[in-house]
């Protein structure tokens, strides 16, 4: 079946690579962003083509109308959007014969929206979902083609997490292409809207001392590599820290901010709301006073 492939991250290489190694698709074009302001795991993924005869656009705005052409020219029968930072309109969804099938790494229709890698290790969640669906113009609410549960565990991260849903949904896709033509599909109606993540921002990756350990940690692992990480302000520099982990202190006297320990490997004890937080892996800085704040 004739395709074309969207996409602009990490994860969409990994897709793309299952899709070009599967005889049942023939990729007559793909959809790729050279640069992203957006994406900190962004992709160009013309590099997984170089040696392939396989047309590549990149594209600021999907919807646009010369990309509109573009695709039409091309006559897929499927999209696959997989990675991709904005909404596709009618134009282009009503292009390919059996539509567009996106991704969401969520169990729909729970958690749609923004950053639902990011939110569901901020939040301390302990499953989450990889979901496979047709695409329509709203966000993450097309029919469900496939999906599976995914267990999240306390010393998950943001990397451990990612790459697993990149295995899962490689098996997943798989499985979709060899049965093209009987996909049950699972429409998300009203009476099971489920609910919606909104965009994170700058502030949202700040570390506040007052809060507990566990909500430090949670943050910390949500916003690690491949992502920005989360921050702290100190001296009037950002120190962004990558890896932390839980230290218990009955020490209720003791006020959030305050350095406890400096070890020989230069890992930090930091007293927090309740409990304390060790810093493992962070933005190398000066310390100047006992206090972090």
């Amino acid at each position: 079946m004739k395709a074309i492939f969207v996409g602009c991250v990490l994860f969409s290489k990994h897709l793309l690579e299952t899709i070009l190694n599967n005889s049942n698709i023939e990729l007559v074009g793909l959809i790729t962003k050279e640069k992203s302001t957006f994406n900190n795991d962004h992709f160009d993924l013309s590099k997984v083509i170089t040696s392939k005869n396989i047309p590549y656009k990149y594209v600021k705005d999907i919807n646009d109308i010369e990309v509109k052409n573009w695709i039409t020219n091309l006559n897929p029968k499927l999209i696959f959007c997989f990675g991709w930072p904005s909404l596709l309109k009618k134009n282009i969804l009503n292009i390919p014969k059996y539509g567009v099938i996106g991704y969401h790494p969520s169990k729909l229709p729970q958690n749609r929206g923004r950053h639902p890698i990011i939110w569901a290790l901020v939040l301390g969640l302990t499953e989450t979902g990889s979901t496979f669906f047709l695409m329509d113009q709203g966000a993450d609410s097309g029919a469900i083609i496939h999906q599976v549960n995914v267990k999240i565990n306390l010393k998950d991260d943001a990397s451990s997490l990612y790459n697993r849903l990149i295995e899962i949904s490689k098996n997943q896709l798989t499985e979709i292409i060899e049965n093209l033509s009987d996909l049950k599909l699972i429409k998300q109606t009203k009476s099971n809207s489920g609910n919606f993540w909104r965009k994170r921002g700058k502030k949202d990756g700040l570390i506040d001392w007052r809060m507990n350990a566990l909500n430090i940690y949670n943050l910390v692992r949500g916003l690690t590599r491949p992502y920005v990480g989360a921050h702290f302000e100190y001296d009037g520099n950002e120190i962004r820290v990558w890896k932390c982990k839980i230290i218990k202190t009955p020490n209720l006297n003791i006020e959030p901010g305050k350095i406890l320990k400096v070890n020989k490997k230069g890992d930090i004890i930091v007293k927090v709301g309740i409990d304390s937080i060790q810093l493992l892996d962070f933005d190398p800085f000066q310390i100047k006073t006992s206090y972090l704040i």
